[in-house]
């Protein structure tokens, strides 16, 4: 066997056993919240009132939002009311350049249970360096959002689905609340960073705001029936609706307002890069390769990883650094 071929089998292994470790770990939360499930009745209910709603009018923005500046972040009141005090407020660290807020803009989107901004800081210092500020958003029930009794990001995703709707509704129009305000302070343009939970956002926000010079999605959640009924991170959560006689299906009612394959970016297409993982269960490449046709003109490139490791942002940065 060459070392080429071992070299292979090495991250084929660790990728396997890294998404393993996390799989667990995310299926065994979620056990813990195995009593957050809706009834088939409140599932038909929400998705019978969201039927005739439009993209555009579900993640309306209302206003200017009254920002506050505390130290190294900017604070607001969330527009989607919640069940949790902690989740109310809408958050994101700033690493301002020394243009201050006049410079554009990369927005971070963190995964599903991110709980460090080191690497976000390491990253917004390579990009302060070539002029552009960077904005890591504190996406809902994550980082200071996380209500006392919960694990960071466990309310996220849950077998309830209605507040799963609602929690992406939330992200997706803070977000877009913070460009309103960022463009009111002198922004002139923004980036995107999205990875994995954040990517399913960043790809939401994309249909919505077409002021990117770049969207870097990787690993999103694309397939949101092969995220629920295949993906292993979702074990529990399907174990969950099946009982409570939910079944495969059900997302397609709610595919225009929250599906990826629903939707196109509403910047030119050779602005955005999915990254896939050639390892990757849970966003698999396939899915991923039907997201870039689906997205005339979107590029598509793969690294040896799977869901979980560092190589596809290591990619991503290179990257994006040849269009700043």
């Amino acid at each position: 066997m060459t070392g080429r071929r071992i070299g292979t089998l090495l991250r084929m292994q660790t990728a396997a056993s890294l998404d393993s470790v996390m799989c667990a770990l995310i299926n065994g939360i979620q056990w813990r919240l195995r009593n957050h499930v809706c009834t088939p009745e409140e599932l038909d209910t929400y998705l019978s009132a969201c039927e005739p709603v439009s993209r555009a009018l579900f993640y309306k923005v209302h206003g200017t939002p009254d920002v506050v500046r505390v130290g190294n972040y900017l604070e607001w009141r969330s527009p989607v009311q919640t069940a949790f005090p902690e989740n109310q407020t809408a958050r994101a660290r700033v690493f301002l350049s020394a243009r201050g807020f006049r410079a554009p803009t990369v927005i971070f989107l963190h995964a599903l249970m991110s709980a460090n901004d080191a690497g976000y800081r390491r990253i917004a210092a390579r990009l302060n360096r070539r002029g552009w500020n960077a904005a890591l958003m504190h996406l809902p029930y994550h980082y200071s959002r996380v209500p006392r009794g919960y694990f960071n990001g466990a309310l996220a995703l849950t077998s309830n689905l209605p507040q799963n709707a609602e929690t992406l509704r939330q992200a997706v129009t803070e977000v877009r609340q913070l460009m309103k305000f960022l463009r009111a302070s002198g922004c002139p343009e923004f980036g995107m960073i999205g990875t994995s939970y954040g990517g399913w956002v960043g790809a939401l926000v994309s249909f919505l705001e077409k002021e990117f010079r770049f969207v870097t999605l990787l690993q999103p959640i694309a397939d949101i029936e092969h995220a629920m009924w295949e993906s292993p991170a979702a074990f529990m959560i399907r174990k969950t609706l099946l009982a409570a006689r939910i079944h495969p299906g059900v997302s397609r009612r709610h595919a225009h307002l929250t599906s990826p394959m629903d939707g196109r970016p509403a910047c030119e297409g050779n602005r955005v890069l999915i990254i896939g993982g050639t390892y990757d269960t849970i966003a698999p490449p396939s899915v991923l390769k039907r997201l870039a046709q689906v997205w005339p003109e979107s590029r598509f490139t793969l690294v040896e990883q799977g869901h979980f490791g560092y190589v596809a942002m290591r990619e991503a940065m290179c990257r994006i650094e040849n269009v700043l």
